[in-house]
Protein backbone atom coordinates (compact mmCIF):
# COMPACT_ATOMS: atom_id res chain seq x y z
CA UNK A 1 0.00 0.00 0.00
CA UNK A 2 2.29 2.79 -1.14
CA UNK A 3 1.99 5.77 -3.75
CA UNK A 4 5.41 6.05 -5.77
CA UNK A 5 7.22 9.36 -4.11
CA UNK A 6 7.56 11.98 -7.05
CA UNK A 7 9.06 15.74 -7.09
CA UNK A 8 7.22 18.44 -5.43
CA UNK A 9 4.85 15.70 -4.70
CA UNK A 10 0.89 16.68 -3.43
CA UNK A 11 -1.73 14.28 -2.04
CA UNK A 12 -5.11 14.76 -1.40
CA UNK A 13 -6.78 13.37 1.22
CA UNK A 14 -10.22 12.47 1.61
CA UNK A 15 -12.32 10.32 3.57
CA UNK A 16 -14.83 9.00 2.72
CA UNK A 17 -17.09 6.36 4.67
CA UNK A 18 -14.93 3.95 6.80
CA UNK A 19 -12.00 4.62 4.69
CA UNK A 20 -9.41 7.39 3.63
CA UNK A 21 -8.09 7.66 -0.23
CA UNK A 22 -5.54 9.13 -0.84
CA UNK A 23 -4.68 10.63 -4.69
CA UNK A 24 -1.33 11.07 -6.10
CA UNK A 25 -1.79 14.90 -7.91
CA UNK A 26 -0.45 16.09 -10.95
CA UNK A 27 1.00 19.69 -10.54
CA UNK A 28 -2.16 21.06 -12.43
CA UNK A 29 -3.88 18.72 -10.14
CA UNK A 30 -5.15 15.99 -11.85
CA UNK A 31 -5.28 12.98 -10.14
CA UNK A 32 -2.72 10.33 -11.07
CA UNK A 33 -3.05 7.45 -8.53
CA UNK A 34 -5.59 6.58 -5.94
CA UNK A 35 -4.91 4.66 -2.70
CA UNK A 36 -7.52 3.36 -0.25
CA UNK A 37 -5.93 3.23 3.44
CA UNK A 38 -8.17 1.55 6.00
CA UNK A 39 -8.92 4.34 8.84
CA UNK A 40 -7.12 1.93 10.88
CA UNK A 41 -4.02 2.33 9.32
CA UNK A 42 -4.26 6.57 8.25
CA UNK A 43 -2.02 7.70 10.98
CA UNK A 44 0.80 5.36 10.27
CA UNK A 45 0.27 5.85 6.63
CA UNK A 46 0.35 9.88 6.75
CA UNK A 47 3.30 9.39 9.13
CA UNK A 48 5.41 7.27 6.84
CA UNK A 49 4.76 9.35 3.48
CA UNK A 50 5.27 12.33 5.48
CA UNK A 51 9.02 11.39 6.49
CA UNK A 52 9.86 9.96 3.45
CA UNK A 53 8.60 12.67 1.08
CA UNK A 54 7.70 15.80 3.14
CA UNK A 55 4.37 16.36 0.27
CA UNK A 56 2.17 19.07 0.54
CA UNK A 57 -1.42 17.60 1.33
CA UNK A 58 -4.31 18.58 -0.09
CA UNK A 59 -7.09 18.49 2.78
CA UNK A 60 -10.36 19.93 2.87
CA UNK A 61 -9.79 21.65 6.51
CA UNK A 62 -6.85 21.24 9.06
CA UNK A 63 -9.87 22.08 11.31
CA UNK A 64 -11.36 18.78 11.25
CA UNK A 65 -8.44 16.65 9.77
CA UNK A 66 -5.14 17.35 12.06
CA UNK A 67 -6.35 17.16 15.42
CA UNK A 68 -6.23 12.88 15.64
CA UNK A 69 -3.24 13.08 13.62
CA UNK A 70 -1.64 15.27 16.02
CA UNK A 71 -3.40 13.07 19.24
CA UNK A 72 -1.59 10.30 16.59
CA UNK A 73 1.75 11.44 17.16
CA UNK A 74 1.81 12.36 13.30
CA UNK A 75 3.17 16.18 11.98
CA UNK A 76 2.41 17.67 8.76
CA UNK A 77 5.29 19.94 7.04
CA UNK A 78 2.42 21.46 4.25
CA UNK A 79 -0.72 21.72 3.02
CA UNK A 80 -3.00 22.94 0.74
CA UNK A 81 -6.02 23.56 3.14
CA UNK A 82 -9.33 24.31 0.73
CA UNK A 83 -11.77 25.61 3.32
CA UNK A 84 -9.02 28.96 4.05
CA UNK A 85 -8.56 29.20 0.52
CA UNK A 86 -11.64 29.13 -0.84
CA UNK A 87 -12.68 31.45 1.40
CA UNK A 88 -9.52 33.96 0.22
CA UNK A 89 -9.91 32.22 -3.73
CA UNK A 90 -13.87 33.40 -3.72
CA UNK A 91 -13.39 36.80 -2.58
CA UNK A 92 -10.46 38.07 -4.28
CA UNK A 93 -10.75 41.04 -6.58
CA UNK A 94 -7.29 40.62 -7.84
CA UNK A 95 -8.16 38.28 -10.86
CA UNK A 96 -10.13 38.02 -13.28
CA UNK A 97 -12.04 35.10 -12.86
CA UNK A 98 -12.49 34.38 -8.83
CA UNK A 99 -13.62 31.16 -7.30
CA UNK A 100 -17.54 30.54 -7.77
CA UNK A 101 -18.48 30.39 -4.23
CA UNK A 102 -20.48 27.15 -3.25
CA UNK A 103 -22.01 26.60 0.67
CA UNK A 104 -20.22 23.44 0.47
CA UNK A 105 -17.25 25.18 1.09
CA UNK A 106 -18.03 27.17 4.47
CA UNK A 107 -16.50 26.45 7.10
CA UNK A 108 -18.18 24.22 10.31
CA UNK A 109 -17.97 25.08 13.94
CA UNK A 110 -15.44 23.39 15.37
CA UNK A 111 -16.76 20.35 17.71
CA UNK A 112 -16.39 21.11 21.42
CA UNK A 113 -14.97 17.75 22.45
CA UNK A 114 -11.55 16.24 21.01
CA UNK A 115 -12.07 14.68 17.26
CA UNK A 116 -12.08 11.13 17.08
CA UNK A 117 -10.06 9.54 14.41
CA UNK A 118 -11.41 10.03 11.64
CA UNK A 119 -14.85 9.44 12.81
CA UNK A 120 -17.40 7.95 10.22
CA UNK A 121 -20.28 9.16 12.52
CA UNK A 122 -19.27 12.49 11.68
CA UNK A 123 -18.43 12.89 8.32
CA UNK A 124 -17.58 16.86 7.13
CA UNK A 125 -16.01 16.17 3.92
CA UNK A 126 -17.90 16.29 0.09
CA UNK A 127 -19.71 13.30 -0.50
CA UNK A 128 -16.96 12.04 -3.05
CA UNK A 129 -13.17 12.61 -4.05
CA UNK A 130 -14.52 14.20 -7.22
CA UNK A 131 -15.78 16.64 -5.44
CA UNK A 132 -12.35 17.57 -3.33
CA UNK A 133 -10.54 17.63 -6.82
CA UNK A 134 -12.82 19.76 -8.88
CA UNK A 135 -12.24 22.45 -5.84
CA UNK A 136 -8.44 22.14 -6.03
CA UNK A 137 -8.34 22.06 -9.56
CA UNK A 138 -10.70 25.55 -9.53
CA UNK A 139 -8.78 26.97 -6.98
CA UNK A 140 -5.56 26.22 -8.57
CA UNK A 141 -6.75 27.91 -12.15
CA UNK A 142 -7.51 30.90 -9.96
CA UNK A 143 -4.30 30.73 -7.91
CA UNK A 144 -2.45 30.11 -11.54
CA UNK A 145 -4.25 33.16 -13.09
CA UNK A 146 -2.23 35.40 -10.43
CA UNK A 147 0.90 36.24 -12.96
CA UNK A 148 2.31 37.89 -9.29
CA UNK A 149 2.61 35.01 -7.20
CA UNK A 150 0.98 37.02 -4.56
CA UNK A 151 -1.84 35.03 -4.22
CA UNK A 152 -0.12 31.43 -4.11
CA UNK A 153 2.28 32.88 -0.96
CA UNK A 154 -1.19 33.63 0.77
CA UNK A 155 -2.72 30.59 0.09
CA UNK A 156 0.41 28.46 1.44
CA UNK A 157 0.50 31.11 4.31
CA UNK A 158 -2.64 30.43 5.28
CA UNK A 159 -2.46 26.93 5.12
CA UNK A 160 0.11 26.51 7.23
CA UNK A 161 -1.72 29.21 9.75
CA UNK A 162 -3.86 26.28 9.65
CA UNK A 163 -1.64 23.50 10.82
CA UNK A 164 -0.52 25.68 13.55
CA UNK A 165 -3.56 26.65 14.90
CA UNK A 166 -4.09 23.16 15.72
CA UNK A 167 -0.37 21.95 16.79
CA UNK A 168 -0.93 25.21 19.83
CA UNK A 169 -4.40 23.90 20.86
CA UNK A 170 -2.61 20.35 21.03
CA UNK A 171 0.43 21.51 22.62
CA UNK A 172 -0.62 24.12 24.93
CA UNK A 173 0.39 27.07 26.90
CA UNK A 174 1.80 26.28 29.89
CA UNK A 175 -0.86 27.81 32.49
CA UNK A 176 0.16 28.05 36.22
CA UNK A 177 -3.34 27.39 38.14
CA UNK A 178 -2.28 28.16 41.51
CA UNK A 179 -1.26 31.61 39.84
CA UNK A 180 -3.99 32.37 38.54
CA UNK A 181 -5.75 31.15 41.39
CA UNK A 182 -3.85 33.72 43.57
CA UNK A 183 -4.25 36.75 41.13
CA UNK A 184 -8.02 36.11 41.13
CA UNK A 185 -8.21 36.06 44.71
CA UNK A 186 -6.12 39.57 45.48
CA UNK A 187 -7.96 41.25 42.37
CA UNK A 188 -11.11 39.79 42.90
CA UNK A 189 -11.24 38.77 47.00
CA UNK A 190 -11.93 35.18 48.30
CA UNK A 191 -14.25 33.23 45.90
CA UNK A 192 -17.07 32.73 47.86
CA UNK A 193 -17.94 29.22 49.05
CA UNK A 194 -21.66 28.90 48.55
CA UNK A 195 -20.97 31.09 44.65
CA UNK A 196 -22.35 34.79 44.85
CA UNK A 197 -19.69 37.87 44.48
CA UNK A 198 -16.22 37.91 45.65
CA UNK A 199 -15.38 40.70 48.57
CA UNK A 200 -14.04 43.18 46.48
CA UNK A 201 -16.30 42.87 43.73
CA UNK A 202 -18.84 43.27 46.60
CA UNK A 203 -17.12 46.38 48.67
CA UNK A 204 -17.94 48.15 44.76
CA UNK A 205 -21.22 47.19 44.12
CA UNK A 206 -22.41 48.35 47.40
CA UNK A 207 -20.69 51.81 47.03
CA UNK A 208 -22.11 51.82 43.92
CA UNK A 209 -26.09 51.05 45.26
CA UNK A 210 -25.78 53.76 47.79
CA UNK A 211 -24.63 56.22 45.40
CA UNK A 212 -27.71 55.59 43.53
CA UNK A 213 -30.19 55.27 46.31
CA UNK A 214 -31.04 51.96 45.48
CA UNK A 215 -29.90 48.51 47.81
CA UNK A 216 -31.41 46.19 45.75
CA UNK A 217 -30.70 47.37 42.14
CA UNK A 218 -29.30 44.32 39.74
CA UNK A 219 -25.78 45.93 38.34
CA UNK A 220 -25.66 43.38 35.48
CA UNK A 221 -29.26 44.45 34.14
CA UNK A 222 -27.76 47.30 31.51
CA UNK A 223 -31.81 48.89 31.47
CA UNK A 224 -31.88 48.51 35.19
CA UNK A 225 -28.67 50.66 35.93
CA UNK A 226 -29.16 53.47 32.79
CA UNK A 227 -32.61 53.86 34.79
CA UNK A 228 -31.06 54.30 38.31
CA UNK A 229 -28.23 56.10 36.51
CA UNK A 230 -30.53 58.70 35.38
CA UNK A 231 -32.36 59.36 38.23
CA UNK A 232 -29.33 60.58 39.73
CA UNK A 233 -28.55 62.91 36.76
CA UNK A 234 -25.72 61.37 35.54
CA UNK A 235 -27.51 61.35 31.70
CA UNK A 236 -25.07 59.12 29.55
CA UNK A 237 -26.42 56.58 26.52
CA UNK A 238 -24.48 53.63 27.63
CA UNK A 239 -22.60 52.58 30.64
CA UNK A 240 -19.09 52.36 28.05
CA UNK A 241 -16.14 53.42 29.90
CA UNK A 242 -15.36 55.94 27.40
CA UNK A 243 -18.88 57.62 27.84
CA UNK A 244 -19.05 57.53 31.89
CA UNK A 245 -15.23 58.43 32.42
CA UNK A 246 -16.25 61.84 31.24
CA UNK A 247 -18.84 62.20 34.21
CA UNK A 248 -17.61 63.71 37.69
CA UNK A 249 -20.09 61.84 40.10
CA UNK A 250 -19.18 60.28 42.85
CA UNK A 251 -21.16 56.88 41.30
CA UNK A 252 -18.56 56.66 38.54
CA UNK A 253 -15.62 55.49 40.51
CA UNK A 254 -17.39 52.73 42.24
CA UNK A 255 -19.25 51.69 38.58
CA UNK A 256 -15.80 51.93 36.90
CA UNK A 257 -14.21 49.36 39.11
CA UNK A 258 -17.12 47.28 39.61
CA UNK A 259 -17.41 46.50 36.08
CA UNK A 260 -13.67 46.30 35.59
CA UNK A 261 -13.63 42.91 37.91
CA UNK A 262 -16.86 42.13 36.45
CA UNK A 263 -15.67 41.63 32.81
CA UNK A 264 -12.38 39.44 34.69
CA UNK A 265 -15.29 37.47 36.91
CA UNK A 266 -17.26 36.48 33.77
CA UNK A 267 -14.36 36.65 30.94
CA UNK A 268 -11.26 34.63 33.11
CA UNK A 269 -12.46 33.98 36.56
CA UNK A 270 -12.72 30.65 38.16
CA UNK A 271 -15.04 29.37 35.99
CA UNK A 272 -13.19 29.86 33.03
CA UNK A 273 -10.13 28.28 35.01
CA UNK A 274 -11.94 25.24 35.41
CA UNK A 275 -13.66 24.82 32.10
CA UNK A 276 -10.10 25.69 30.14
CA UNK A 277 -7.02 24.85 32.09
CA UNK A 278 -6.20 21.48 32.38
CA UNK A 279 -2.86 19.79 33.42
CA UNK A 280 -0.84 22.67 33.45
CA UNK A 281 -2.23 24.32 29.59
CA UNK A 282 -4.85 26.51 28.26
CA UNK A 283 -5.89 25.01 24.67
CA UNK A 284 -8.28 27.55 23.06
CA UNK A 285 -9.58 26.85 20.30
CA UNK A 286 -8.05 29.35 17.12
CA UNK A 287 -10.20 30.34 13.90
CA UNK A 288 -7.45 31.22 11.09
CA UNK A 289 -8.67 33.85 9.38
CA UNK A 290 -12.08 34.39 11.14
CA UNK A 291 -11.88 37.92 10.60
CA UNK A 292 -12.32 39.52 7.19
CA UNK A 293 -9.53 41.20 7.11
CA UNK A 294 -7.39 37.60 7.57
CA UNK A 295 -6.74 38.23 11.16
CA UNK A 296 -7.29 35.29 13.60
CA UNK A 297 -10.50 34.98 15.92
CA UNK A 298 -11.26 31.96 18.51
CA UNK A 299 -14.78 30.74 18.85
CA UNK A 300 -13.55 29.36 22.38
CA UNK A 301 -11.17 30.51 25.55
CA UNK A 302 -11.13 33.87 24.37
CA UNK A 303 -7.16 33.41 23.29
CA UNK A 304 -7.45 36.93 22.27
CA UNK A 305 -9.35 38.79 24.89
CA UNK A 306 -6.61 37.22 27.77
CA UNK A 307 -6.27 40.65 30.14
CA UNK A 308 -2.56 41.24 30.54
CA UNK A 309 -2.88 41.02 34.68
CA UNK A 310 -2.68 37.00 34.11
CA UNK A 311 0.16 37.10 32.14
CA UNK A 312 2.27 35.59 35.14
CA UNK A 313 0.18 32.82 35.19
CA UNK A 314 1.60 31.61 31.88
CA UNK A 315 4.67 29.90 33.14
CA UNK A 316 7.12 27.46 31.34
CA UNK A 317 7.44 23.74 32.28
CA UNK A 318 10.37 23.00 34.91
CA UNK A 319 13.66 22.56 32.21
CA UNK A 320 11.63 25.07 29.26
CA UNK A 321 11.64 28.79 28.78
CA UNK A 322 9.43 31.03 27.56
CA UNK A 323 10.18 33.04 24.01
CA UNK A 324 8.11 36.06 23.85
CA UNK A 325 8.17 38.13 21.02
CA UNK A 326 5.85 41.31 19.65
CA UNK A 327 6.45 43.52 16.71
CA UNK A 328 6.52 47.47 17.36
CA UNK A 329 3.86 49.46 15.18
CA UNK A 330 3.11 46.23 12.79
CA UNK A 331 0.13 48.14 10.75
CA UNK A 332 1.84 51.54 10.02
CA UNK A 333 5.31 49.62 9.12
CA UNK A 334 3.11 47.79 6.75
CA UNK A 335 1.61 50.66 5.38
CA UNK A 336 4.89 52.41 4.53
CA UNK A 337 6.21 49.33 2.73
CA UNK A 338 3.09 48.60 0.83
CA UNK A 339 3.14 52.70 -0.65
CA UNK A 340 7.03 52.30 -1.34
CA UNK A 341 6.89 55.69 0.97
CA UNK A 342 10.93 55.81 1.81
CA UNK A 343 10.07 58.79 4.15
CA UNK A 344 7.91 56.53 6.52
CA UNK A 345 10.31 53.58 6.15
CA UNK A 346 12.71 56.41 7.44
CA UNK A 347 10.74 57.39 10.62
CA UNK A 348 10.11 53.38 10.92
CA UNK A 349 14.02 52.50 11.27
CA UNK A 350 14.45 51.35 14.50
CA UNK A 351 12.62 50.79 17.50
CA UNK A 352 10.07 53.05 17.58
CA UNK A 353 7.97 54.72 14.55
CA UNK A 354 6.56 57.27 16.43
CA UNK A 355 9.59 59.00 17.58
CA UNK A 356 10.49 58.77 14.01
CA UNK A 357 7.54 60.80 13.02
CA UNK A 358 8.49 63.32 15.67
CA UNK A 359 11.59 63.76 14.21
CA UNK A 360 10.59 64.53 10.38
CA UNK A 361 9.43 67.40 12.00
CA UNK A 362 5.31 66.79 10.87
CA UNK A 363 4.41 66.47 14.76
CA UNK A 364 5.98 67.66 18.44
CA UNK A 365 5.57 65.20 20.50
CA UNK A 366 5.15 61.38 20.61
CA UNK A 367 1.49 61.21 22.10
CA UNK A 368 0.63 63.73 18.75
CA UNK A 369 2.81 60.75 16.14
CA UNK A 370 0.36 57.92 17.92
CA UNK A 371 -2.62 60.00 17.64
CA UNK A 372 -2.13 61.00 13.83
CA UNK A 373 -0.74 57.79 12.38
CA UNK A 374 -3.85 55.63 14.22
CA UNK A 375 -6.04 58.54 13.00
CA UNK A 376 -4.56 58.08 9.33
CA UNK A 377 -5.01 54.36 9.49
CA UNK A 378 -8.73 54.41 11.11
CA UNK A 379 -9.79 57.32 9.05
CA UNK A 380 -10.49 60.04 12.17
CA UNK A 381 -11.93 63.36 11.41
CA UNK A 382 -12.34 64.49 14.59
CA UNK A 383 -10.67 65.42 17.65
CA UNK A 384 -6.72 65.26 18.11
CA UNK A 385 -6.63 62.58 15.47
CA UNK A 386 -8.07 64.78 12.76
CA UNK A 387 -6.46 67.66 13.26
CA UNK A 388 -3.06 65.77 13.22
CA UNK A 389 -3.79 63.65 9.89
CA UNK A 390 -3.01 66.74 7.28
CA UNK A 391 0.26 67.05 8.72
CA UNK A 392 1.19 63.80 7.72
CA UNK A 393 0.04 64.04 4.22
CA UNK A 394 2.80 66.55 3.81
CA UNK A 395 5.20 64.37 5.20
CA UNK A 396 4.26 60.84 4.31
CA UNK A 397 1.89 61.47 0.62
CA UNK A 398 2.58 58.23 -0.51
CA UNK A 399 1.66 56.63 2.62
CA UNK A 400 -1.60 58.81 3.05
CA UNK A 401 -2.53 58.51 -0.80
CA UNK A 402 -2.84 55.07 -0.15
CA UNK A 403 -5.28 54.74 2.98
CA UNK A 404 -7.00 57.76 1.45
CA UNK A 405 -7.52 55.95 -2.22
CA UNK A 406 -8.84 52.94 -0.21
CA UNK A 407 -10.97 54.99 1.55
CA UNK A 408 -12.35 56.64 -1.58
CA UNK A 409 -13.06 53.32 -3.27
CA UNK A 410 -14.63 52.41 -0.08
CA UNK A 411 -17.03 55.13 -0.47
CA UNK A 412 -18.06 54.46 -3.49
CA UNK A 413 -18.86 50.95 -2.88
CA UNK A 414 -15.70 49.53 -4.25
CA UNK A 415 -13.91 46.70 -3.69
CA UNK A 416 -10.06 47.08 -2.19
CA UNK A 417 -7.15 44.00 -1.37
CA UNK A 418 -4.16 43.41 0.96
CA UNK A 419 -1.28 42.82 -0.43
CA UNK A 420 -1.30 39.58 -1.63
CA UNK A 421 -4.72 39.50 -2.47
CA UNK A 422 -7.26 38.91 0.28
CA UNK A 423 -10.09 41.14 -0.71
CA UNK A 424 -12.53 42.87 1.63
CA UNK A 425 -16.64 41.95 0.83
CA UNK A 426 -18.39 44.02 -1.38
CA UNK A 427 -21.31 45.94 0.35
CA UNK A 428 -24.65 44.17 0.56
CA UNK A 429 -27.98 45.26 -0.76
CA UNK A 430 -29.15 47.21 1.30
CA UNK A 431 -25.86 49.24 1.50
CA UNK A 432 -26.51 50.24 -2.43
CA UNK A 433 -30.63 50.41 -1.95
CA UNK A 434 -29.43 53.64 0.31
CA UNK A 435 -26.61 55.18 -1.81
CA UNK A 436 -29.16 54.83 -5.06
CA UNK A 437 -31.63 56.03 -3.14
CA UNK A 438 -29.76 59.18 -1.95
CA UNK A 439 -29.08 60.35 -5.37
CA UNK A 440 -32.55 61.09 -6.67
CA UNK A 441 -33.94 65.22 -6.79
CA UNK A 442 -36.09 65.09 -4.49
CA UNK A 443 -34.38 63.02 -1.47
CA UNK A 444 -34.83 64.04 1.67
CA UNK A 445 -31.83 65.94 2.98
CA UNK A 446 -31.92 63.09 6.44
CA UNK A 447 -31.82 60.12 3.92
CA UNK A 448 -28.35 61.73 1.94
CA UNK A 449 -27.13 62.30 5.44
CA UNK A 450 -27.68 59.18 6.50
CA UNK A 451 -26.49 57.47 3.42
CA UNK A 452 -23.16 60.00 3.22
CA UNK A 453 -23.02 58.82 6.77
CA UNK A 454 -23.25 55.24 6.19
CA UNK A 455 -20.16 55.86 2.87
CA UNK A 456 -18.10 57.07 5.44
CA UNK A 457 -17.97 54.28 7.76
CA UNK A 458 -17.29 51.61 4.92
CA UNK A 459 -14.16 54.45 3.61
CA UNK A 460 -12.57 53.70 7.23
CA UNK A 461 -13.18 50.01 7.30
CA UNK A 462 -11.82 49.91 3.61
CA UNK A 463 -9.30 52.15 4.72
CA UNK A 464 -8.07 50.30 7.68
CA UNK A 465 -8.93 46.84 5.51
CA UNK A 466 -5.83 47.01 3.55
CA UNK A 467 -3.71 48.23 6.42
CA UNK A 468 -4.86 45.33 9.07
CA UNK A 469 -5.19 42.28 6.19
CA UNK A 470 -1.86 42.60 5.02
CA UNK A 471 -0.22 43.24 8.79
CA UNK A 472 -2.19 39.93 9.14
CA UNK A 473 -0.50 38.28 5.97
CA UNK A 474 3.31 39.20 7.53
CA UNK A 475 1.95 37.79 10.40
CA UNK A 476 1.47 34.53 9.04
CA UNK A 477 4.41 34.07 7.26
CA UNK A 478 6.24 34.61 10.41
CA UNK A 479 3.94 31.71 11.90
CA UNK A 480 5.02 29.80 9.00
CA UNK A 481 8.63 30.80 8.85
CA UNK A 482 9.10 30.17 12.97
CA UNK A 483 7.57 26.84 12.86
CA UNK A 484 9.79 25.97 10.04
CA UNK A 485 12.77 26.81 12.21
CA UNK A 486 11.62 24.58 14.99
CA UNK A 487 11.06 21.70 13.75
CA UNK A 488 14.77 21.30 12.72
CA UNK A 489 15.86 21.80 16.77
CA UNK A 490 16.80 18.22 18.18
CA UNK A 491 14.41 16.57 20.80
CA UNK A 492 14.81 18.02 24.63
CA UNK A 493 16.56 17.04 27.09
CA UNK A 494 13.79 17.48 29.61
CA UNK A 495 10.65 16.50 28.52
CA UNK A 496 7.09 18.38 28.65
CA UNK A 497 4.95 16.12 29.17
CA UNK A 498 1.80 18.20 29.16
CA UNK A 499 2.76 19.42 25.68
CA UNK A 500 1.69 16.43 24.29
CA UNK A 501 3.09 15.49 20.29
CA UNK A 502 5.43 18.65 21.25
CA UNK A 503 6.67 17.13 24.71
CA UNK A 504 10.18 17.30 23.81
CA UNK A 505 10.06 20.05 20.56
CA UNK A 506 10.23 23.48 21.10
CA UNK A 507 6.64 24.98 20.23
CA UNK A 508 4.73 27.68 19.43
CA UNK A 509 2.31 28.32 22.25
CA UNK A 510 0.49 31.62 21.51
CA UNK A 511 -0.35 33.90 18.71
CA UNK A 512 -2.14 36.97 19.25
CA UNK A 513 -1.61 39.62 16.01
CA UNK A 514 1.40 41.01 16.04
CA UNK A 515 2.56 38.45 19.17
CA UNK A 516 3.71 35.08 19.85
CA UNK A 517 5.11 33.24 22.80
CA UNK A 518 6.98 30.10 22.12
CA UNK A 519 7.88 26.93 25.14
CA UNK A 520 10.83 26.23 24.45
CA UNK A 521 13.72 23.63 26.19
CA UNK A 522 16.27 25.84 28.28
CA UNK A 523 19.13 24.52 26.43
CA UNK A 524 17.54 26.00 23.04
CA UNK A 525 16.20 29.33 23.97
CA UNK A 526 18.68 31.55 22.45
CA UNK A 527 18.05 29.13 19.11
CA UNK A 528 14.41 29.79 18.98
CA UNK A 529 15.16 33.38 19.74
CA UNK A 530 16.65 33.69 16.79
CA UNK A 531 14.81 31.66 14.70
CA UNK A 532 12.07 34.22 15.45
CA UNK A 533 14.13 36.89 14.77
CA UNK A 534 14.88 35.21 11.11
CA UNK A 535 11.48 34.13 10.87
CA UNK A 536 10.71 37.94 10.87
CA UNK A 537 13.32 39.08 8.05
CA UNK A 538 12.12 36.50 5.77
CA UNK A 539 8.64 37.70 6.33
CA UNK A 540 9.38 40.92 5.56
CA UNK A 541 11.35 39.81 2.53
CA UNK A 542 8.35 37.78 0.78
CA UNK A 543 6.27 40.69 1.10
CA UNK A 544 8.23 43.62 0.21
CA UNK A 545 11.10 42.43 -1.17
CA UNK A 546 14.58 44.72 -0.86
CA UNK A 547 12.55 47.97 0.55
CA UNK A 548 14.21 49.22 3.32
CA UNK A 549 11.58 48.77 6.09
CA UNK A 550 12.19 47.90 9.85
CA UNK A 551 10.12 45.36 11.47
CA UNK A 552 11.72 45.37 14.90
CA UNK A 553 11.36 42.81 17.74
CA UNK A 554 10.74 42.74 21.34
CA UNK A 555 11.83 39.87 22.49
CA UNK A 556 12.77 38.24 25.72
CA UNK A 557 13.06 35.10 27.13
CA UNK A 558 11.80 34.09 30.31
CA UNK A 559 10.12 31.93 32.86
CA UNK A 560 6.80 33.59 33.45
CA UNK A 561 4.96 36.31 30.43
CA UNK A 562 4.73 38.74 32.69
CA UNK A 563 5.90 42.34 31.60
Amino acid sequence: MSIRPAADSRILLAEIGSAVIAVRLAPDGAALETTDVPAAEVAEWVGRVEVREHPRWVIRSARELYPPLLMAGVQLTKTHDLLLCHAILRDTDVVARPLAPSPEWLPREPAAGEPALFDADDRSTPESVDELLEQYEAQQRVVDSDRTGRLALLCAAESAGGLVAEEMRAGGLPWDAAEHERILTEVLGARPSGGGMPAHMATHADAVRFHLGDPSLHLDSHVKLLRALHRVGVNVESTSQWELSEISHPVIAPLLAYKKLSRLMSANGWAWLTEWVREGRFRPVYIPGGVVTGRWASSGGGALQVPRMLRPAVRADPGWMLVVADVAQLEPRMLAAMASDKSMAEAARGQDLYAGVVASGAVATREEAKYAVLGAMYGATTGDSGRLVPRLRKVYPRAMHRVDEAARLGEDGGVVSTWLGRSSPKPDADWRAQQAAATGADVDPADVRRARARARDRGRFTRNFVVQGTAAEWALIWLAEIRHRLRQLPEAETPAPASGPFARHAHLAFFLHDEVILHVPAEQADAAASAVREAAAVATRRLFGTFPIDVPLDLRIVRTAEK
